[in-house]
């Protein structure tokens, strides 16, 4: 062998041991996978085996995300028994109100839309308003705070109460699951675009007798936050801000508004998933964070117990989804924020637990349906003991 070969077969030898050393030496992408850490946002932190949770699954699972690009779940949360116990991110496209954001890597500082979780929040503020009297009662007719939409007043329309509302059963004509979003004659596409959202709900036509049966509406929603706005003199994400968030130790956040200027009730707040976690905990306590009532518990007992019959297996409560999941043959109930493209907040009571999901999966959703269904169902409660 010459001097030259064999100075090259060291160096390649070389080469080869050092990178070696240090496969061996780095860290596996997911050595520490879903450990929360520890900040001063509130949140305590546990060990999961300290609460009874195996997070084994979960990690297995968050590998192979890593290698599936189409599984486009940004983050998932778990907290138990009020702690913090499992939290990871991941990289995605992802999209701002409709916007393509391109590759986001996800962590915990950075918002995300919560789309149609925002109806969630909106019934939150609700709650409180009651509790501040600014609203009497759910039974009062909507048009008693819409003063600037009297000729738009029927007896029939007369009738709509502010329950109706919440369980979205106005009676209004609205067709916001049959047409596809990406159709501008989707009712809420065309709402959101409208010179004037709230006239646009209520100018659609009554179909159905007013508490009579559920149809899925967004504009339900924002007439929910047109009346906030008036009873309580603030705008929908300033009040937001001042009766909920800041309580909550929530100081950062979005809430995108629509065509007219006007703050989207039903689907434009952006929260960090830490946070969504706080209001999914929030709803456990029956309305406490670490001592204060900030909303009402009857309240909340009523807003997360079945009040209409909605889509599918499904019930509804105020702007909550109520529903069942199987394991181990246990019967286990939950209630539920759910937003377009994965957004999830899941609470399920009889195991104090709270599940947090964020995805990109806009556009597809039977995958968003089916991915965040078999992680709750197949990944998460399975974990608990």
């Amino acid at each position: 062998m010459t001097t030259r070969h064999l100075l090259l077969t060291i160096l390649v030898l070389t080469c080869l041991a050092s990178a070696a050393s240090l496969a061996q030496d780095a860290p596996h992408p997911l050595a520490s996978c879903g450990t929360p850490v520890a900040t001063d946002d509130g949140w305590r932190i546990a060990p999961p085996d300290a609460v009874g949770f195996d997070p084994a699954a979960l990690c297995q699972w968050a590998e192979r995300r890593l290698a599936t690009p189409r599984d486009n779940i940004h983050a998932i949360l778990v907290v138990r028994h009020g702690q913090l116990i499992f939290e990871q991110y991941f990289t995605g496209d992802d999209e701002r109100g409709g916007r393509p954001l391109g590759q986001v890597a996800y962590d915990r500082t950075k918002l995300h839309d919560l789309r149609s979780v925002s109806k969630t929040v909106t019934a939150l503020l609700v709650g409180i308003a009651l509790a501040q009297q600014q609203l009497a009662s759910l039974e009062q007719p909507i048009f008693d705070f819409l003063p600037n939409y009297a000729d738009l007043r029927t007896p029939d329309k007369a009738r709509i109460t502010l329950r109706h509302l919440l369980t979205m059963s106005p009676g209004l004509a609205w067709d916001e699951t049959i047409t596809p979003y990406t159709d501008p004659n989707n009712s809420a596409i065309r709402m959101s675009r409208a010179v004037d959202s709230y006239r646009y709900v209520l100018s659609e036509p009554v179909v159905t007798p007013p508490g009579a049966k559920y149809t899925y509406s967004s504009g339900a929603t924002e007439l929910l936050g047109a009346v906030l706005h008036n009873a309580t003199g603030q705008r929908l994400d300033e009040l937001a801000r001042t009766v909920l968030f800041a309580p909550l130790g929530i100081g950062e956040f979005e809430w995108l508004r629509n065509a007219d200027g006007n703050t989207a009730a039903s689907w434009g707040l952006r929260l960090r998933p830490r946070d969504l976690a706080k209001l999914g905990q929030l709803v456990l306590a029956h309305g406490l964070w670490q001592g204060r009532q900030i909303v009402p518990r009857a309240y909340l007992d009523d807003a997360t117990a079945p009040q209409i019959q909605g889509a599918g297996p499904y019930f509804y409560g105020y702007q909550m989804w109520l529903g069942r999941s199987l394991v181990h043959k246990r019967e286990i109930d939950w209630a539920a924020g759910v937003g377009l493209g994965g957004q999830r907040v899941i609470v399920i009571p009889s195991l104090d637990l709270v599940v947090v999901m964020t995805a990109g999966l806009y556009t597809n959703l039977p995958l968003q349906a089916l991915l965040t269904s078999d992680i709750l169902n197949y990944l998460v409660l399975p974990a608990v003991h």
